[in-house]
């Protein structure tokens, strides 16, 4: 199954660079399984939502922060992969 993975983000805090670095990080370890990953310019404010196939995943609105790249690939694979091995991030 293909999953679509999408990252909404703040223009005006200028996080166009950390999605598109969360993008990159989940496409290199999903390459298989995500199947779209889209990037979504919001300039509500302070707008920050990883939703895969449209179920949200993660919010800095409610959470208080950004993921840790570790965390947020374990939650990823939780969804579109429970039995990949994340290697070394999971030790």
């Amino acid at each position: 199954m293909s999953y679509c993975v999408e990252i909404r983000y703040c223009t005006k805090c200028r996080w166009l660079l950390r999605s598109a670095w969360m993008a990159q990080e989940l496409l290199s370890t999903f390459e298989e399984e995500i199947g779209k990953l889209v990037l979504i310019p919001d300039s509500s404010g302070g707008v920050f939502e990883i939703r895969i196939d449209g179920k949200l995943l993660w919010s800095r609105e409610k959470k208080g922060e950004f993921p840790e790249i570790k965390q947020l690939k374990i939650l990823v694979r939780d969804i579109i992969s429970p039995q990949k091995d994340l290697g070394h991030i999971e030790k």
